[in-house]
């Protein structure tokens, strides 16, 4: 079965290249595109993306690369974004070929800015692709650990649970553990959220604070996290779960988390800008945490840690004066 469904990755990123990784252990062929013509021939040259994950070595036989993000849609059945969300609407509008009859799973932590929807919601609104044929792909999983093989587990979330059942199987492997769910819409804000919570927690590091205080600071995001989903999509679901809580702590822990790097970057002083001209790799938690601040003027729920980070990225409000503020705030 696995055999004759065609995938294909859309991005050229870390993500994407460990989800290549990952299908082409059980794919004799997958379709890959990226924007880089120059990563594509030192791929097909070397076996091995030249900016991410660069220890990856490729069978490229079984690689269809293309800089054409037309010949990848084509090409699949199933199609796997793993683009920055603030990239995605710009390299969507280069297509001419139709999304109608393909399946959609979104890898993507974040909001697309010109919509301020989730990616899930983005196909469903802007291409009206329904919600049984689009998927979502979360941790708690780092690239980085992919490429050295250490174990990893993922989420696979979609409504249709055949077809999640079709991606997690073309995930798995020796060292990737997948289970699926039906909480798209969950799972995906809160693969947005966390990234929010370890730009926080980044800058809590940044700013000199301890151990003491970032367990208290995550404990704070996981229920804050469940306060704003439940605002989004009320359903029954465990927050304690790894798609949840896992991926949070990952992403507020770990020395891989790009997000909690740019926010360290933040509380030792560096302006946005600067932050972002040192980083090689996008920190999708900056662009969230003004889509989800806007977001929840709406919701209304009770969200201390995004406004803290909103008052600091995007008012430009002092950092060590917002965060003795939300000090008292915490519990």
């Amino acid at each position: 079965m696995a055999e004759s469904i065609k995938f294909a990755v859309i991005g050229g990123g870390s993500w994407a290249t460990a989800i290549a990784k990952m299908l082409c252990v059980n794919l004799s062929e997958i379709s890959w595109y990226m924007r880089n013509d120059a990563a594509i021939e030192h791929i097909k040259t070397y076996k091995h993306n030249p900016n991410y994950l660069s220890s990856v070595e490729f069978d490229t036989k079984k690689l269809k690369l293309t800089n054409d993000i037309n010949e990848a849609v084509a090409y699949a059945d199933y199609i796997i974004f793993a683009i920055p969300s603030a990239f995605l609407d710009g390299e969507l509008k280069k297509l001419t070929v139709s999304l109608e009859d393909k399946i959609i799973f979104s890898a993507i932590k974040g909001i697309v800015p010109e919509t301020s929807l989730i990616v899930g919601e983005h196909f469903h609104v802007k291409y009206d692709i329904p919600y049984y044929n689009i998927g979502v792909i979360t941790g708690p999983c780092h690239a980085e650990e992919v490429a050295m093989e250490r174990l990893s587990y993922l989420t696979i979330a979609c409504g249709d649970e055949e077809k999640a059942k079709v991606v997690a199987k073309n995930l798995s492997g020796n060292y990737i553990k997948t289970k699926i769910t039906d909480d798209i819409i969950g799972t995906e804000y809160a693969a947005m959220l966390k990234n929010i919570y370890a730009i926080a927690a980044g800058m809590a590091h940044g700013l000199g604070y301890g151990d003491n205080f970032q367990s208290v600071l995550m404990s704070n995001g996981i229920r804050e996290m469940k306060k704003f989903i439940k605002k989004v999509h009320k359903m029954k679901r465990n927050i304690n779960d790894s798609a949840y809580l896992g991926d949070l702590l990952v992403t507020g822990y770990s020395v891989f988390s790009r997000n909690r790097m740019f926010g360290n970057m933040i509380g030792k002083g560096y302006t946005v800008k600067a932050a972002m001209m040192e980083m090689s790799m996008v920190a999708e938690g900056y662009y969230a945490v003004k889509s989800a601040y806007k977001l929840n003027q709406g919701y209304g729920a009770k969200t201390p840690i995004i406004d803290a980070v909103y008052n600091i990225l995007y008012d430009g409000q002092d950092a060590k004066a917002v965060f003795k503020q939300l000090t008292d705030k915490l519990d």
